[in-house]
C-alpha cells in the first residue's frame, strides 16, 4: 500500500528513541531526557514514539523497552508508545506477552509491540541474556513468534498469559532484510524497516512485504514505515555542525568501540583516518539533515520513492536541547497539529532536561 503524498497532505511522523548518553552525562540523565522528549513530541503532534532495545553499549540507555515504555506512558496522555523493538530471541515469549499485555491493559489503545529477531548486541552478551551456553539465535524465532501470538490470543494449550490474553498491543515486525519483510507480510502485521542502517535494502524489503501481505485479523491493508536519521536546525551549517558527534559515534561503533556522543567541538576536532572516511559513507547514505525546508524536501522525495505510510525519525545529537529543537522545527515545517495544552520549555544547560511546568504532569487517557 502507498498513499499519494504531497505538501498539502503529509503522512504521520513518529520518533525512534535510543536514550543516547552524551559524553559527560549519565544514563539517568539520558532517561530523564527521553521522558522530556516524549512529552515534547506529544505536544508537537507526532504520532508515536518507540524505544529501542540495545545491550552492552555505553552510549545507549534503552536496554529495557517495557520498563521505559511504562514510565513514558505514565508521563504522557495520548502519544502511542512502543518497542522498536523487543528483540524476541533475548526473551521468553511468555514474559513478553505478560509485559506488553500489562502495558496495554494499563494504557489501552496506546501500546505498540515492535518485534525484532536480531539480538541487539554482541554474541557474548546475547548468551548472557538468554542464560544458555550459546545463543539460540534466529533458528527459534518462528516458534517464539507462534507462542507469543498464542499467548495473546489465549490459544496456548497449557498456559494463560495474564495479563496478555485479550490485551494484545498493535503488532509490528521490525527488520533490515527480506526475511522480516516476508514474515510481516504473511502475518499481516505492520512492517518497520531499518532504513537508518540498512538503506541499500529498503526498496527490496518493502516490495517483498507488499507482495506477500495477507489480509487478516491484524489488518486489511499493508502498513509500512521506515526509520530515517534526521538532523534539523535553523541553518544547513548548524545542522552539519551538530551532526558531527553522530558521525564520530557511528565510526567508533563500526570499529567495535562504542563511546558516548562527543560534544560538537570535540567531534569537529576529530581527525578521521582514510578507513574511517570510507565508513562515513555508510552513515551519510540514509541521513537527512539541513534546515527545515531542506529536510522536508528530502523526506518528501524519500516518501515518494518508497510509498511508505509513516516515517519514524531518529535524531542523534549531543545536546538534548538541540534534539528538542530539531524535532520542533520539523514538526512545524511538516504541518503537524500541535496540541493546545503544551508545556513550557526553558532552555537550561546544554545537556540537561528543560524544565516543565508542573501542570504538564499528565495521566493516561482511557479511550
Amino acid at each position: 500500500m502507498g498513499s499519494d503524498h504531497n505538501t498539502a497532505v503529509r503522512i504521520p511522523l513518529s520518533i525512534l528513541e535510543l536514550a543516547p548518553i552524551a559524553a559527560g552525562s549519565t544514563a539517568a540523565q539520558a532517561l530523564a531526557n527521553s521522558t522530556t522528549l516524549a512529552q515534547h513530541v506529544e505536544q508537537l503532534g507526532y504520532h508515536r514514539m518507540w524505544v529501542a532495545e540495545h545491550h552492552n553499549m555505553v552510549s545507549i540507555a534503552s536496554s529495557s523497552p517495557a520498563v521505559l515504555i511504562a514510565h513514558l506512558a505514565a508521563h504522557t496522555s495520548s502519544l502511542r508508545l512502543g518497542s522498536g523493538g523487543v528483540m524476541l530471541p533475548n526473551h521468553a515469549a511468555l514474559a513478553v506477552a505478560e509485559q506488553f499485555g500489562m502495558l496495554e491493559a494499563l494504557h489501552p489503545g496506546r501500546i505498540d509491540l515492535g518485534i525484532g529477531r536480531a539480538p541487539g548486541t554482541d554474541p557474548i552478551t546475547a548468551a548472557a541474556l538468554r542464560r544458555v551456553p550459546a545463543p539460540n539465535g534466529a533458528d527459534d524465532f518462528p516458534d517464539q513468534l507462534r507462542d507469543l501470538l498464542a499467548y495473546f490470543d489465549g490459544d496456548h494449550p497449557r498456559i494463560t498469559a495474564m495479563p496478555g490474553r485479550g490485551y494484545r498491543p498493535q503488532l509490528h515486525m521490525l527488520g533490515s532484510s527480506d526475511y522480516s519483510a516476508q514474515v510481516a507480510g504473511v502475518l499481516g502485521v505492520g512492517f518497520a524497516f531499518a532504513h537508518h542502517f540498512a538503506s541499500p535494502n529498503t526498496m527490496r524489503a518493502l516490495e517483498v512485504y507488499r507482495s506477500t501481505f495477507r489480509p487478516g485479523r491484524f489488518g486489511e491493508q499493508p502498513r509500512s514505515m521506515i526509520v530515517v536519521p534526521v538532523i534539523c536546525a535553523e541553518t544547513t551549517a548548524e545542522a552539519e555542525r551538530i551532526s558531527l558527534p553522530s558521525a564520530v559515534s557511528f565510526v567508533k561503533l563500526r570499529q567495535g568501540h562504542p563511546t558516548p556522543l562527543p560534544s560538537p567541538d570535540a567531534a569537529a576536532a576529530y581527525e578521521f583516518s582514510a578507513t574511517e572516511r570510507e565508513l562515513l559513507s555508510q552513515w551519510e547514505a540514509p541521513l537527512i539533515r539541513g534546515s527545515a525546508t531542506e529536510v522536508c524536501a528530502q523526506l518528501e522525495a524519500l516518501i515518494e520513492r518508497t510509498r511508505v505510510d509513516e516515517v519514524m525519525v531518529t535524531t542523534m545529537v549531543h545536546h538534548h536541547n538541540d534534539r528538542l529543537r530539531s524535532y520542533g522545527l520539523l514538526a512545524e515545517a511538516w504541518g503537524l497539529k500541535a496540541k493546545a495544552d503544551s508545556f513550557t520549555l526553558n532552555a537550561g544547560p546544554s545537556n540537561t532536561a528543560p524544565v516543565m511546568s508542573s501542570a504538564r504532569i499528565a495521566t493516561p487517557a482511557v479511550p
